[in-house]
């Protein structure tokens, strides 16, 4: 059994046994226990079928994150966040191969169902392909993930039933503002076709099992060939495509409550099932018509043989021998008359969709017969409301514009609506938008949970719009734009460029024991502009300052799908702007700052800083702003008040020898300054302290620093304390930490700075609000401790984390049972799994889990 959440289950293609993946580090492998049937003992829940624990597969040193097994199941590969593809005997279930050449959370795999290659995605930002001949890297893909967020819990990708594509998921366009999945192309292992239409990162990609025929009554070749395939994303939504069209079948908007976590279809292809981290399974159900010139799996093993992949012979005295016919149809038969007494009986609630029927037009889902492809010569031209995202041309190309896909005319296609949705009646008719984005087509849907989850499709003659609800709209015209503060006025192209200052600035220096120390201010333009971040916030939001020229005018505004949404005229001109999805803030040469909402609202009265600034930042509700006196404002914008009193950041400046090189604030309002010495600070109220959070002094002998992998990526991806490392440059010839080639190191040198590092990487963590990034020091730190022997230092740890033998809550404040989110004992339980398989600390970690065991009990 699983001692940790499942993330993952996969069947094997002969429907035998059932692979399961959890955070436990274990990989399981289940087989069919006829006699496990009834009642789950304590409820009135029917177990339809029981599944017994056959073997489990240990080897993982991390969360088992995606599961797959190869064609005829030969093999299964998982991974997991140790960054390591283990692949196992689909039949003996002995482990073949570890490959550990990715460097992030591997979070994704796939089989060719040739069986000649395996791929796997990873919040490196690349997917590899590796042979299976001789388990090789044959190729390695990032370019379409150079700018993708690292916030995704998967990323899975699947493998066409042809071999001809892998589609990856967590893919970006137009450096990192539009949201695709990736077509990989076999061999060439390119990427020049986009999926575009999703509002945020796209989770999973799951191909239908089945080929299917253009012609269904042509021969099975490459030029009569397509698929299907299934996209689930972090917008709720699902979306269906068929790669002879550049646009998708159908689109399930906001179907969940929150993102979609997997996608599966059934082995006759005619169901798609798909889970969300909401708790609920959502099932679609398509009539074979609506997937029109789906193919045997004979047809598909036919067309297979093609590539000549011979594969490696089987084990003997091993099969996965399926159950008969005979046997599967009376399993099949009970399952159903148990699931339906099941349902009906007080069981889990299925919420079926049904469409709504009215008197007001609606647009259906109808047949794409006419409707023009990428490849089609004639195109209508591009009409769409400006609330609709539209990507540049560049921004993706459909599977017909790629020089290797079929080339062949699109046939009719009808989208498949939900199960139990009926079609309207009274289509609407509009152009068509002339992208490869999804179809802005749709009509309304009741669940019995109370939600509306749309589905789109195209009509039948290829032309549609966006509809709203039927709340939203009147009888025939859609309603006029909101009024908003300067929306009736057109936007005005502002020349950027220096204005000079009609008198210097006063002298703000500010004055210490001994130093003077001016910081500089920034230069007054005639635009800035700030694009507002974070959720909700929309793709092209902004917010701008403009400073007229002739010193008569200084205004922001806040401008969305571009129409000024607000206004707001000043006295002093703007020389810095901040925004998230909470508020805008900008602040003025006179040292005021203008804290806004975002529909104008002034959330505080304007602030006073008496000094001009230097720079201002924000991170969801904290602000942060440095003036040129020195000194460091923090406020929490939702709270109305400050994190810590000012603080001057004189003393950091070394008596002028060093200088700022960014600054930043968390949204736990901890600021993050690096400077040009070498040294990243921050300021903790509760020491009344500046502090390091890091150094290159590290450098010099640290085995866990990470400046070697400095790279342009984002902070999401590697997080932010491998993002402050990053920063700091190893140390040149005379700097602080600087070792010259080939001189001697006192004797546990590396081994001292190493764990003086990790401690330093576990503090700066919980400074800066990183649980993850804590854990992964942590453990590191414990691996390194019991790699040394180190046994005062690991019973030291141990009970730092345990806390009070006879802890109990709210009778004992003096030790906290969580860190950063995370339960201490929980986290001693994989500290203690460190040093139980280390080769010096064995005993000790032994007398200490059977410690845990009894208080856990005992709670």
């Amino acid at each position: 059994m699983h001692t940790g959440p499942v993330l993952c289950v996969r069947w094997a293609h002969s429907g035998r046994w059932l692979a399961s993946g959890s955070d436990d580090q274990i990989v399981m492998i289940w087989d069919l226990d006829p006699s496990a049937k009834g009642k789950v003992w304590g409820s009135d829940e029917v177990n339809v079928e029981g599944w017994k624990p056959m073997k489990r597969l240990p080897g993982h040193e991390s969360d088992v994150t995606d599961l797959a097994w190869s064609p005829g199941d030969r093999y299964i590969a998982s991974v997991g966040l140790d960054s390591q593809v283990l692949v196992w005997c689909g039949y003996t279930l002995e482990r073949l191969r570890k490959l550990d050449q990715h460097n992030g959370f591997v979070k994704g795999v796939c089989w060719d169902p040739v069986g000649e290659f395996l791929a796997t995605q990873s919040d490196d930002r690349s997917v590899k392909i590796w042979r299976t001949t001789d388990w090789g890297l044959e190729a390695e893909v990032t370019k379409p993930f150079e700018d993708s967020p690292g916030s995704t819990f998967f990323r899975r990708l699947s493998w066409s039933p042809d071999g001809a594509h892998i589609t990856a998921s967590n893919a970006t366009n137009n450096k990192g503002f539009v949201f695709i999945a990736a077509v990989i192309s076999r061999n060439t292992w390119t990427s020049e076709i986009s999926l575009v239409g999703h509002e945020n990162t796209i989770e999973v990609a799951s191909y239908n099992p089945h080929i299917f025929l253009r012609d269904p009554d042509g021969e099975v070749k490459t030029s009569n060939i397509c698929s299907v395939v299934a996209l689930g994303a972090d917008d709720r939504s699902v979306s269906v495509w068929q790669t002879k069209s550049a646009r998708p079948i159908i689109v399930a908007k906001e179907a969940f409550d929150r993102q979609i976590m997997d996608l599966s279809w059934s082995w006759d292809g005619l169901t798609l099932y798909a889970v969300s981290s909401d708790g609920t399974l959502g099932v679609f159900n398509f009539e074979r018509e609506e997937l029109e010139g789906i193919a045997p799996f004979s047809a598909q093993k036919q067309y297979l043989h093609k590539f000549g992949f011979v594969a490696p012979p089987l084990p003997e005295g091993y099969s996965h021998t399926a159950p008969s016919s005979a046997v599967q149809a009376q399993q099949q038969v009970q399952v159903h008359s148990e699931f339906g007494a099941q349902a009906n009986e007080g069981g889990e609630r299925i919420n079926k969709l049904v469409a709504k029927r009215k008197d007001k037009k609606r647009v259906g889902p109808m047949s794409m017969r006419n409707v023009p492809s990428a490849s089609t010569a004639s195109v209508p031209s591009a009409s769409i409301s400006e609330a609709v995202f539209r990507p540049p041309p560049s921004a993706s190309r459909s599977f017909e514009d790629a020089p290797h896909a079929f080339s062949a005319p699109g046939i009719r296609l009808p989208p498949p609506p939900m199960h139990g949705v009926s079609r309207p009646s009274s289509p609407s008719m509009s152009t068509i938008q002339a992208s490869s984005s999804f179809a802005d087509y749709s009509f309304d849907v009741d669940m019995e949970r109370g939600l509306d989850v749309r589905i789109e499709a195209l009509d039948e003659s290829g032309k549609g719009k966006r509809k709203a609800s039927a709340a939203d709209l009147g009888e025939e015209s859609r309603p006029s734009r909101p009024r908003t503060l300067g929306g009736d006025r057109p936007r005005e192209t502002v020349v950027v460029k220096e204005i000079g200052r009609q008198s210097p600035l006063p002298d703000r220096s500010w004055m210490g024991v001994g130093l003077k120390i001016v910081l500089g201010v920034p230069p007054l333009l005639t635009y800035l502009s700030t694009k507002v971040e974070g959720p909700g916030s929309g793709e092209d939001a902004v917010f701008e300052a403009k400073n007229s020229e002739n010193g008569d005018r200084f205004e922001v505004s806040f401008v969305s799908r571009k129409q000024v949404q607000w206004l707001d005229y000043l006295p002093s001109p703007v020389l810095a702007l901040a925004a998230t999805s909470m508020f805008c803030a900008c602040v003025s040469e006179d040292g005021s700052v203008n804290v806004y909402s975002p529909q104008g609202r002034r959330l505080m009265p304007t602030l006073a800083l008496g000094s001009p600034p230097t720079s201002l930042h924000a991170s969801k509700g904290a602000l942060m702003a440095i003036t040129a006196s020195a000194m460091v404002y923090v406020w929490d914008v939702k709270k109305r008040g400050t994190y810590f009193p000012p603080v001057s950041i004189q003393s950091l400046m070394d008596a002028g020898l060093a200088t700022i090189l960014s600054a930043s604030v968390r949204p736990n309002g901890t600021p993050v300054i690096q400077m040009s010495n070498g040294v990243a600070y921050s300021y903790d109220p509760s020491l009344s302290c500046w502090v390091k959070l890091s150094e290159r002094w590290w450098a010099a002998g640290s085995d866990a620093w990470q400046s070697r992998q400095r790279a342009n990526s984002q902070v999401a991806a590697r997080g932010i304390v491998a993002a402050i490392e990053g920063e700091l440059a190893s140390p040149n010839p005379g700097e602080d930490g600087y070792i010259e080639p080939g001189q001697a190191r006192p004797g546990w040198w590396n081994v001292a700075l190493t764990l003086g590092h990790l401690e330093t990487k576990m503090h700066t963590a919980k400074a800066v609000d990183s649980p993850q990034e804590y854990k992964q020091a942590l453990l590191v730190y414990a691996k390194k401790i019991a790699d040394e022997g180190f046994r005062g230092k690991a019973e030291e740890l141990i009970r730092e984390l345990f806390g009070p033998v006879y802890w109990r809550p709210g009778k004992d404040d003096s030790w906290a049972p969580s860190v950063l989110g995370f339960s201490k004992r929980d986290l001693l339980r994989e500290v203690l799994n460190v040093f139980a398989r280390s080769k010096m600390l064995p005993k000790l970690a032994i007398d200490w889990q059977d410690t845990l065991k009894k208080a856990s009990a005992d709670e």
